[in-house]
């Protein structure tokens, strides 16, 4: 069945649901009667069931039904709030990978999917996307059932269900999702009519992304890792401002590559832990798709790095020979810190939801054990080459080498039972290294399209490298989003949300889509799209990511954001207008008041003695004051807390800026209006260093739209920092 077959068919799903509501053991009953009132001309996903219906107390009391389609491994799960709390709509979270339907029932606080939609009177699905992907043997089926068909039929089938329920007319539908998420939430709202009214897709890549965004920064962590530090400092307030000093000719080079390629420099800070992200499931697939790029041109042919390897590529380069010793199972590695468990939650965020396709599930190995020690290098990933033994001639893909261990990534599970001890081995990370430098070597068709990729022009405008026979990009791109490139072409409503630090998705991608977006809606695109930039987030939808006195979550942005998107459909009430930006050399500028920004995120301007900087002697008083301004009409600042000295502990991590002694944020911060509204504060508060050394305190703030100061959700935050030299 084609794709425009399957657009056509999902028009005709129906809310023909009838009054079939039964008792049994004091819990409620739906009919699976109601699946034949279940109309569709999808030849797969056509016969839904349903197999739990119960009244949970937990997160919050809810009603959770529970199903699937016959014939194939599509299941859905649908959260429903009492029917004095619904307000006649649904949010569908939409996950980065094919992967399961109950992953919102770990979440808890502000992470809390389901407590937020029913305390918000819409009802949540989610679904397993057709099944969990495994990215040693990726699928074969048609990429379109897990990037919209599956989430498509599920939420035409729940309207069946909610009207059965609750009765009324149909239920408003939005959906959302981050990352691989939110390809596939563009990829449903450009290729279906009637499934959804909104969307909210949050750090969105592009067509190119895929795998040139991992590619060009580990190729820059190559590099710089030695030279990072005084960049972040450079970067920090009251630092020069000069990124590029003290560096030689290589290290200058590839810090512009990657700076203007999109980057943001000052994420930088997080280098000792961000390693390589999900290029962890995208590097065999790589390998796969050009071989030829890895066995014979990267290494041997004029116009590619390894060619005429600079003396950092060679001794970044390791064919080690040994043997296998022993294999280590996951609970081993993880005593050992060569592995971290990876919770149910995790799975399903924009984030960490490529960690868990890492390792084999069970009693496999997770690691292996060498007759030999490695060499003590940088080493970001590569290969386990088997010569001898039942897998000869296979390959297992490894992420670390620490002493005389190897620690596996995705594996194929039949290659591993394959492997014993005394099989003769080499760790080699030669394709690795290739791959680092691959985007050289794709660029799209349209440089216009993609303005960061002019650096690999000449003069002439021809490629300064040998370019390979397809864009391997686009391919990555059509498999997550359906089939098809992003296009700008849906029926609806869309907020998208990026993130200004963004490490994994460069900010500059919003306006890439935005610009498609315009191209199809030309004057009317405000009537129907919104792009808002979030400052100090990350990738991450998460509370905290990394380090707290950096970066903030943007969850409650993308809450407020589905409220937001539904008054805007229900009511005809328009949201904030689109965040006011420009992008300089790949790098997204925003301004530095609220109001000039746009947006609803509030801005912190903080100073310690009236600058950015203060040099002061050991026992002498600092004066710390700020401004927090959020947007006209877009709420009011509800907290903000210190953070003045120390390091940032675990507390803060998990939970979040917690106003206690033991956590990052200790002190709580006065808040005195500058106006009528609540929507301007100041404050001001004064602190003595006891030790020398180099501080960078930071205020953290919160905006609320209503002003609550309660709740756990929609709470939007922002930080500012500045420089204190204590001598």
């Amino acid at each position: 069945m084609s794709i425009s077959k399957v657009t056509k068919g999902l028009l005709l799903l129906g809310i023909l649901g009838s009054s079939l509501l039964k008792a049994q053991n004091n819990l409620p009953q739906l009919s699976n009667q109601l699946a034949k009132s279940f109309a569709t001309m999808d030849t797969v996903f056509k016969e839904p069931f349903i197999d739990i219906d119960e009244w949970r107390d937990k997160p919050v009391r809810h009603r959770y039904v529970h199903g699937g389609f016959k014939g194939n491994g599509a299941r859905f799960s649908f959260y429903f709030p009492s029917k004095e709390k619904y307000q006649g709509r649904f949010f569908q979270y939409i996950t980065p990978f094919p992967d399961n339907e109950n992953l919102s029932q770990a979440a808890t606080g502000e992470e809390d999917k389901i407590g937020f939609s029913v305390t918000h009177g819409a009802y949540l699905i989610e679904t397993n996307q057709g099944g969990r992907i495994d990215f040693a043997k990726p699928a074969t089926s048609d990429p379109s059932f897990g990037a919209f068909r599956v989430n498509a039929a599920a939420a035409q089938f729940s309207r069946v269900v909610a009207t059965q329920i609750f009765g009324g007319k149909r239920p408003y539908g939005y959906c959302f999702g981050g990352s691989g998420g939110a390809f596939r939430t563009v990829g449903g709202m450009e290729n279906t009519e009637g499934v959804w009214d909104g969307a909210v897709p949050y750090v969105l890549g592009s067509s190119m992304a895929i795998p040139n965004v991992f590619t060009i920064r580990m190729h820059a962590m190559r590099i710089l890792y030695d030279k990072l530090p005084q960049i972040i400092d450079a970067l920090e307030p009251g630092g020069s401002g000069d990124m590029y000093r003290g560096l030689n000719q290589e290290e200058n080079e590839a810090l512009r590559e990657v700076t203007m390629m999109g980057f943001p420099p000052q994420s930088w800070f997080g280098y000792k832990t961000m390693g390589i992200h999900g290029f962890l499931v995208l590097y065999q697939g790589v390998v796969r798709a050009d071989r030829k790029y890895f066995d014979s041109a990267f290494w041997n042919v004029p116009g590619y790095l390894g060619a005429n390897p600079p003396a950092s590529l060679v001794k970044a380069r390791i064919q080690q020979p040994s043997k296998i010793k022993a294999g280590i199972a996951i609970d081993e590695a993880v005593k050992l810190g060569l592995a971290q468990p990876v919770s149910p939650q995790e799975r399903g965020t924009a984030d960490a939801a490529w960690k868990s396709i890492g390792g084999v599930e069970g009693g496999m190995p997770v690691a292996y054990q060498l007759e030999n020690v490695l060499p003590g290098i940088q080493f970001l990933g590569g290969d386990l080459i088997i010569k001898t033994g039942a897998a000869a001639g296979k390959t297992l893909q490894i992420t670390k080498i620490a002493g005389d261990k190897v620690v596996l990534g995705p594996v194929d599970a039949a290659v591993l039972a394959l492997v014993k001890p005394g099989d003769e081995v080499q760790v080699d990370n030669s394709n690795f290294l290739a791959v680092q430098t691959y985007h050289r070597h794709q660029l799209p068709p349209s440089v216009e399209e993609y303005p960061v990729y002019k650096q690999f022009l000449d003069k002439d405008g021809k490629p300064l490298y040998p370019q390979r026979p397809f864009l391997l990009a686009t391919a990555f791109t059509k498999g997550a989003s359906g089939g098809v490139s992003a296009s700008g072409k849906f029926k609806g409503k869309m907020i998208l949300l990026e993130s200004v630090m963004d490490r994994e998705a460069f900010a500059w991608q919003a306006d890439w889509y935005r610009t498609k977006v315009k191209q199809i809606l030309g004057d009317n695109t405000d009537n129907n799209f919104r792009l808002w930039y979030t400052d100090h987030a990350l990738h991450g939808d998460t509370p905290i990511e990394d380090d707290p006195t950096r970066t903030v979550g943007y969850l409650g942005i993308l809450q407020q954001a589905l409220l937001d998107i539904s008054a805007w459909v229900e009511k005809g009430i328009a949201p904030a207008a689109t965040t006011n930006y420009k992008i300089v050399d790949g790098q997204v500028a925003i301004p530095a008041t609220a109001n000039e920004r746009s947006g609803i995120q509030p801005v912190v301007m903080l100073k310690a003695n009236g600058g950015k900087r203060a040099d002061v002697k050991v026992g002498q008083p600092v004066t710390f004051t700020a401004e927090v301004e959020v947007p006209k009409n877009r709420g009011k600042v509800v907290a903000a807390a210190w953070h003045l000295e120390g390091e940032v502990d675990d507390v803060s991590k998990r939970n979040g800026w917690i106003f206690d002694k033991s956590a990052s944020f200790p002190v709580k911060a006065t808040l005195t209006p500058a106006d009528k509204t609540g929507s301007r504060v100041t404050l001001k508060t004064t602190y003595t260093f006891s030790k020398p050394g180099t501080y960078f305190p930071t205020l953290r703030v919160a905006s609320q739209r209503q002003g609550d100061t309660k709740t756990l959700f929609t709470r939007i935050q922002n930080l500012d920092r500045v420089r204190v030299v204590v001598k």
